[in-house]
């Protein structure tokens, strides 16, 4: 933690994390539902085809209804995690349960935010770091929901990486145009090796997207790091999975996305030192640091 910080900028900072974690839960929903109307569109256009008229749905509109009675939300029923739990974690009308997903995502937010503030202090590097938080909170529900990773979001994140590198507030500019481009063909080669054996697509060009942005932030020498321990993020969950019986017919199978924007989040808590000195207890084989 940087010396004089003090913990009501951090406790200020979190608060805006509960916030942002609250419009996180529109862009998980959402965005994905945008997406797919802006492709129904883009192949009636190519077919000669007009689609009806259809009310406008984006981020902002039309405002949050409850999904079992479409009760529309009033505002002292949306403040974060307090709300939910003033409802009982259910829709004040029809008294449905409300998905103990979105406290939890704002909560995770906010204490993201929390820790940017009181590791990087009151200034724009925490910020950049909080935007790297949410942005990998929302790649990651996104993807596990859909197995989709918005370029959208993809792009935000690599861009931000590269341009706090170049402003000298994190990274050399090298380290993440490196990592960035070593991120992103890593997992393409793996993806053209596994199609050309197999002829089966293993990985979605969302997955190169997204190792390719972490290794903007993080830099080209902790991909190995990143990719390892996305591994263990997997092994865990995987775990866990078999535990609940979620994997009980063998032709289900999880997208790797939210593994590897697992991995980026606890990158940026443990921190990459503290990873690489741990690298080789988890891995005694496949890992020797320089």
């Amino acid at each position: 933690m940087i010396s004089g910080v003090h913990w009501l900028d951090a406790s200020l900072i979190g608060l805006l994390g509960l916030l942002v974690g609250s419009f996180l839960n529109v862009v998980v929903y959402r965005l994905p539902k945008i997406m797919e109307r802006e492709w129904a569109v883009d192949c009636a256009e190519l077919s000669g085809k007009e689609l009806p008229a259809v009310e406008p749905f984006n981020l902002m509109v039309p405002r949050s209804r409850c999904p079992h009675c479409s009760h529309q939300i009033r505002w002292f029923e949306n403040i974060p995690v307090f709300s939910y739990l003033a409802l009982r974690g259910a829709c004040s009308k029809c008294k449905k349960p409300i998905g103990a997903r979105y406290p939890a995502v704002e909560l995770v937010t906010g204490l993201l935010f929390y820790f940017s503030a009181s590791h990087y202090g009151s200034t724009a590097l925490a910020l950049a770091w909080a935007t790297f938080s949410a942005l990998l909170i929302a790649l990651f529900l996104i993807d596990f929901d859909t197995q989709l990773l918005p370029d959208d979001l993809n792009y935000l994140l690599l861009w931000l990486g590269l341009v706090i590198a170049a402003l000298g507030w994190n990274i050399s500019l090298k380290s993440a145009v490196w990592g960035a481009v070593l991120g992103y063909l890593s997992l393409w080669s793996v993806y053209q090796v596994h199609h050309f054996l197999t002829g089966k697509v293993g990985l979605g060009h969302g997955d190169f997207k997204l190792l390719s942005a972490l290794g903007a932030w993080f830099g080209a020498e902790h991909l190995l790091a990143i990719v390892l321990l996305s591994s263990v993020v997997g092994s865990i969950f995987g775990g866990v999975a078999l535990l609940v019986g979620r994997l009980a017919h063998k032709d289900i199978h999880f997208a790797f996305g939210p593994f590897l924007a697992g991995a980026g989040l606890l990158l940026f808590v443990i921190g990459p030192p503290t990873l690489v000195h741990w690298i080789p207890f988890i891995f005694p084989f496949s890992y020797a640091p320089g």
